[in-house]
């Protein structure tokens, strides 16, 4: 009767997690569903001419997605820029040169980052940061950048303060916290042994970092950068306050721009009928985006996986 009694509570374990998996999905499956059935006037009158086209008239009743989906991967790509180098830097620093006395405070100050709520960024870049950018730094880059046969076109325009690379920036101190974190996490369960005989063989901190623990916590390294992707791609309200919420195409890094979010944010309240139903479509594509970028990484990891199971 015990083991009877066991049995029965295995498969009834077995089948209520299977449930809880099986949640997930539906919840994405739902999500989908909700967003394409309130897309439908979009999607049956422009079809998928809406990702390409640039205009957003209310009034007329015309819109398209270009501008806002630009402006999300512009966005996120100067953020992830900014963000994985100095993320690294941090990880490397608190767990290969920085004291023991000292990671500790580094690495709490670093999560008490993360728990700065959005609109206080969002705050703070408006009001002390654009003004600081747009007098001191954003002039000096214009004229420093600019002259530069191929990228030039990419770093001129007048110095708004506002605009797709200072809303990159504020995004990328956003999104540090949590790459740091994470990779601070992975460095630290690469085995001494490992690192020791990499510098017993003479390789310096850098090579031993490059060589011997990036390769090891490779797949918690991308796991961390897709964590702060995610939040980039779809982050609000920072963005709102500094990217200038223009729907126009950005001629430059420091053109004003929109974002799907703070389109979103802006519009939402206030929108009906068809403009709705554009907005609605906006997060549709949003989600997307996301799911794509999911779907990339882990078919990378995986094709890294096997790349060293031949080699070996």
């Amino acid at each position: 009767m015990k083991i009877l009694s066991q049995t029965l509570q295995d498969a009834l374990f077995k089948h209520v997690t299977r449930i809880f998996a099986f949640l997930v999905f539906s919840l994405l499956a739902a999500i989908m569903i909700s967003l394409i059935y309130g897309s439908q006037e979009t999607l049956s009158k422009y079809g998928l001419s809406f990702l390409w086209t640039n205009e957003w008239d209310p009034v007329q009743g015309e819109f398209g997605a270009l501008v806002p989906v630009m402006g999300t991967l512009l966005t996120s790509f100067v953020a992830l820029s900014v963000a994985i180098p100095v993320s690294f830097g941090i990880a490397m620093f608190l767990t290969e040169l920085a004291p023991a006395w000292m990671r500790r405070p580094i690495g709490t100050a670093i999560e008490m980052l993360a728990a700065i709520p959005s609109i206080i960024y969002g705050m703070w870049g408006l009001f002390v940061f654009v003004p600081f950018f747009q007098e001191y730094v954003q002039p000096g880059l214009i004229s420093v950048l600019s002259p530069l046969p191929g990228i030039g076109w990419m770093f001129s325009g007048a110095p708004f303060g506002i605009g797709i690379f200072t809303a990159g920036l504020i995004l990328s101190i956003m999104i540090t916290p949590f790459i740091a974190a994470v990779m601070r996490d992975v460095f630290e369960i690469v085995p001494p042994m490992l690192k020791e005989s990499a510098y017993g063989l003479g390789g310096s901190t850098w090579e031993v970092m490059w060589k011997v623990v990036l390769p090891f916590t490779r797949s918690g390294v991308i796991g961390g950068i897709m964590l702060g992707l995610g939040r980039a791609l779809g982050e609000t309200m920072a963005v709102t306050f500094v990217i200038g919420n223009a729907f126009r195409m950005p001629g430059s890094f420091f053109d004003p721009g929109n974002s799907i979010a703070s389109a979103l944010a802006n519009e939402f309240n206030e929108a009906g009928g068809l403009q709705k139903s554009a907005l609605i479509e906006l997060g549709l594509i949003l989600f997307l985006i996301t799911t794509i970028v999911l779907a990339l990484a882990k078919m990378m990891l995986l094709r890294m996986e096997k790349s060293e199971g031949k080699k070996s």
